[in-house]
C-alpha cells in the first residue's frame, strides 16, 4: 500500500466521504490501491506521494484541463497576479476584461456573473432566472450540482420513493417544502417537457445542451420555441460541454442560443473560475435578490480565464481534442470488435467513455484500471481529452489496454475475473438523465 492509500484511511477519519469530491473518491476507480493524491501534475502527466509517474487517460482533473496540466502561460500569468495581489478592497479589472471576451464570443448575450464553481454557477442562474419569470417551476435535464433547487426534485411525491428521480443522489437535508418545485425530463423527451409545461408553473428550462446522446432531429430547436411560446428562460449548463467542440460553447455546434448559459471546468484550465452568461433583460433580475460572495471578486480565476481563453484561441484547442476523442472512440471500438465484446461509446468526442454490456461490467472496470495502473496509466473506461495527448501518447495507451481486453476475453470464456482482483470491485456513480 502506497502513502497515497495511507493518507486516504486517514482523510476518511477526519473530513466526511474522504474529500469534497464524489469523481475523486478512490473507490470510484480502484478501491484499497488507487493512488488517491497527487504530488505534481504537468502536461498528461500525474505524480503520485511516492513519485511514480503516471500517464492520465482518465477525467484530466474532472475536465477541467483542455490544456493540460500547468499550461506555461496560464499558470505565468497567474504567478503574475499573485505578485501584484490577489485580494483588495477594490475590484479585480480582469473580471471586466473576462465578461467582455465571454461576451464577444456569444452574441446573444450581453451580461456576466461569475463564481468558483459549477454548482455556484448554476444555483445564481436558477436564482436570476426565477427572479426574471417570478414562476419558481424548473423543468431539468441533466447533472447541475448539488445545491438544495437541483436536489428537490429527488424529494419525489407522496406516492413515490424519494430518490427515484436521480438514482444515487440523496436528498436528506434538503427542506420538503421543495417538493414540487423541480420536475425532470429525459433527453429527447419533447413530449414529456411539454407536458411539464402544460401541467406545472414552469419558468425556467435547465439543460445540458448534449453529454451522453445526440439531440433526435430538431429537439433542441423545439425546446428553443417551446421556451418562448410560454415566456420561459432557457439555460444551457455548458459548464461541462463548454470550450470542447467549440470556442465557446456545445450550442454553438447545433446552432441553437439559450437565455442563459453556465461555463466552468475549462474555462480557467484549472484555476477556479465559472461564469454566467445571458441576455440584459433576465441578468438585470439580479439587481431585484440577493447574489453575493466574497471570493467571487479575487483576481486569480478572472485572470486563469483570460489566459486561457487567449492560449484556447490561438492554439484551436477544441478542434485538437475533439481529434483526438474521435480517434480514440474508433480505436475503443475496434479493439472490442478484435476480441470479441461488446462494446458501445458514448458522450460528446472530447469526454468519449465506452462500456461493456456484459453482466460483470463493473468488475471488468474495476481490472481495466487495476492492469492500467500497473501499466503506468490512471485509467477507466473515459477519457477527457487534453492538448497534451499526442498520438504517441493515444498509441502507448492502446498497446497497454490491448493485453487488458484480452484478459477480459478471457475472463468472458470462463476465467474468473474476481480471482483477478486485488481488492474490491469499484463503486459505481450516480445516473444522468442524458
Amino acid at each position: 500500500m502506497g502513502k497515497g492509500q495511507e493518507l486516504w484511511k486517514t482523510a476518511k477519519t477526519v473530513i466526511p466521504g474522504g474529500n469534497m469530491l464524489l469523481s475523486k473518491r478512490p473507490e470510484q476507480f480502484l478501491p484499497e490501491q488507487w493512488p488517491a493524491y497527487y504530488s505534481k501534475a504537468k502536461g498528461c502527466r500525474v505524480w503520485d506521494l511516492d513519485s511514480r509517474e503516471y500517464i492520465d487517460m482518465s477525467i484530466m482533473g474532472i475536465g477541467c484541463n483542455t490544456l493540460g496540466y500547468g499550461d506555461d502561460e496560464v499558470d505565468d500569468a497567474v504567478r503574475r497576479a499573485i505578485d501584484l495581489g490577489t485580494m483588495s478592497t477594490l475590484n479585480a479589472p480582469e473580471e471586466v476584461e473576462l465578461a467582455q471576451k465571454l461576451i464577444a464570443l456569444h452574441p446573444w448575450a450581453d451580461m456576466a456573473r461569475f463564481a468558483r464553481s459549477g454548482g455556484e454557477a448554476n444555483a445564481i442562474s436558477i436564482r436570476i432566472a426565477r427572479a426574471a419569470t417570478g414562476r419558481d417551476g424548473v423543468a431539468l435535464c441533466g447533472y447541475h450540482g448539488w445545491h438544495d433547487w437541483y436536489l428537490a426534485a429527488n424529494l419525489g411525491n407522496a406516492e413515490t420513493l424519494a430518490g427515484h428521480l436521480l438514482p444515487g443522489l440523496s436528498p436528506n437535508g434538503v427542506p420538503q417544502s421543495l417538493r414540487g418545485s423541480v420536475f425532470p425530463f429525459a433527453y429527447n423527451d419533447y413530449d414529456g417537457l411539454e407536458e411539464l409545461v402544460r401541467t406545472q408553473s414552469i419558468g425556467v428550462i435547465k439543460m445540458e445542451v448534449s453529454r451522453n446522446y445526440e439531440p433526435e432531429g430538431d429537439f433542441l430547436v423545439r425546446v428553443r420555441q417551446l421556451a418562448d411560446a410560454h415566456g420561459i428562460v432557457l439555460i444551457f449548463d455548458e459548464c461541462t460541454s463548454g470550450f470542447r467542440q467549440a470556442l465557446g460553447g456545445l450550442h454553438k455546434v447545433y446552432g441553437v442560443d439559450p437565455d442563459m448559459a453556465v461555463f466552468g471546468k475549462a474555462l480557467g484550465n484549472g484555476y477556479a473560475v465559472t461564469g454566467v452568461l445571458g441576455k440584459r433583460d433576465i441578468m438585470q433580475a439580479a439587481q431585484n435578490t440577493f447574489i453575493s460572495s466574497t471570493f467571487w471578486t479575487e483576481r486569480i480565476g478572472s485572470v486563469a480565464g483570460v489566459a486561457t481563453l487567449r492560449v484556447m484561441e490561438r492554439e484551436k484547442s477544441w478542434e485538437k481534442i475533439t481529434a483526438t476523442g474521435r480517434e480514440i472512440t474508433a480505436r475503443w471500438q475496434a479493439l472490442g470488435k478484435k476480441h470479441g465484446l461488446p462494446l458501445t461509446t458514448a458522450g460528446v468526442p472530447a469526454l468519449t467513455s465506452f462500456a461493456l454490456k456484459l453482466p460483470k461490467a463493473q468488475a471488468y472496470r474495476t481490472l481495466i484500471s487495476q492492469e492500467m495502473l500497473a501499466r503506468g496509466y490512471l485509467a477507466a473506461t473515459a477519457v477527457y481529452t487534453c492538448t497534451a495527448h499526442t498520438p504517441d501518447i493515444v498509441d502507448g495507451y492502446f498497446e497497454a489496454l490491448d493485453p487488458v481486453f484480452a484478459l477480459i476475453r478471457d475472463c468472458e470464456d470462463g476465467r474468473d475475473v474476481m480471482s483477478l482482483l486485488n481488492g474490491p470491485v469499484a463503486h459505481s456513480g450516480f445516473t444522468r438523465l442524458n
